[in-house]
C-alpha cells in the first residue's frame, strides 16, 4: 500500500515490528476528528506520497470500526480461531524463507511479485503507521491487533481485487475496504480522490472505477476474518471466485498512463 500511489513504503535495516513493546492501550473508545482528517486528506492530495497522512485520517475517523470488525471476527468459526491465536501478520509477511514457499499461480506467489519490484515491506508500512503521535495500533489490546490486521493485509487485497499501486489503484483498494471495515477514513480518501479524478477531466472512467470497487467490497465475502495463512497457499483465480471478487472491468479500461493524473496532485 502506498500514500494515494505509494502507501506500502520499503524500510532496509529498519526496526521490525516483532521488537516493538506493546503497551496497554490508553483509551477505551476513539473519538472521530473530522478537522484533523480533512486538514491531513489536504496534505495527501498535495503530496501523494506522503504515507503519514493516510495513518493520520485513519487514526482521526476509526471511531467504534474496529470494534465492529473484532466483533465481526468473533462471531464466525475461522473469525474467532484468528482471533485467539492473534497472529501478527507483519513479523509473517516480513519472513522470505516464508514467503518463498509458494507456488506460481498462488495468491502468496502474487503477493511477492506486487511487493518485490516495488521494493514493499511489511515492516516499512507497520513504521509508517507508527508515525501519527497519538496512535495506539501497537497497543496489547484486540482492537489495536485488529487494525494492525487490517493494516498488514492492504498489499493482499490489491493482489486479490487486481489493482495496482498507482494512485487510481490505491483510490480503488480503499473504496473496496471501506464496506469490509466500516473504516470512515477509506471513504474520505476514496472519495476525494475519485472527485479529484473527476476534475482531472482524462475522458476514463476513473471515478467510475472507484464507485465500482466500493460495490465490489460490498459483493464480496468478508475479507478481514480470512485465514490468511491457507489464502496465500490457494491458487489466484481460485481464490477469488471463492472470495466473489469480480474482476476490475472499469479500472482496466484506464490507460496505466492516466491513473497518477488526478487533480492536485504533483506528478
Amino acid at each position: 500500500m502506498q500514500a494515494i500511489s505509494a502507501i506500502s513504503p520499503s524500510l532496509e535495516g529498519g526496526s521490525g515490528a516483532a521488537s516493538v513493546s506493546r503497551q496497554p492501550s490508553a483509551a477505551t473508545l476513539r473519538r472521530v476528528q473530522p478537522v484533523r482528517a480533512l486538514r491531513a486528506f489536504r496534505g495527501l492530495v498535495a503530496d501523494k506520497d506522503d504515507t503519514r497522512q493516510v495513518f493520520e485520517i485513519m487514526n482521526a475517523l476509526s471511531g467504534r470500526s474496529p470494534d465492529w470488525g473484532y466483533r465481526r471476527m468473533m462471531d464466525t468459526p475461522a473469525g474467532g480461531k484468528q482471533a485467539y491465536e492473534r497472529l501478527e501478520l507483519s513479523d509473517l509477511l516480513q519472513d522470505r524463507q516464508w514467503l518463498a514457499q509458494f507456488k506460481p499461480g498462488t495468491v502468496g506467489a502474487a503477493y511477492c511479485a506486487f511487493i518485490d519490484p516495488q521494493n514493499f515491506t511489511a515492516y516499512g508500512l507497520a513504521e509508517d503507521s507508527r508515525k501519527v503521535a497519538d496512535t495506539e495500533i501497537e497497543a496489547a489490546h484486540p482492537r489495536a491487533w485488529y487494525a494492525r490486521r487490517l493494516r498488514d493485509v492492504h498489499d493482499i487485497w490489491h493482489v486479490l481485487t487486481g489493482y495496482h499501486s498507482d494512485a487510481l489503484g490505491e483510490a480503488c483498494v480503499v473504496a473496496f475496504s471501506l464496506p469490509q471495515t466500516r473504516s470512515a477514513g477509506f471513504g474520505l480518501i476514496a472519495g476525494g480522490i475519485a472527485v479529484q479524478f473527476m476534475r482531472a477531466r482524462t475522458g476514463y472512467p476513473c471515478a467510475r472505477a472507484v464507485l465500482q470497487a466500493w460495490r465490489n467490497g460490498r459483493w464480496a465475502a468478508w475479507l478481514p476474518g480470512e485465514d490468511y495463512e491457507k489464502l496465500l497457499a490457494e491458487p489466484l483465480d481460485q481464490a477469488r471466485r471463492r472470495l466473489k471478487i469480480p474482476a476490475p472491468t472499469l479500472y482496466d479500461q484506464v490507460p496505466p498512463s492516466v491513473r497518477n493524473a488526478y487533480q492536485g496532485g504533483k506528478g
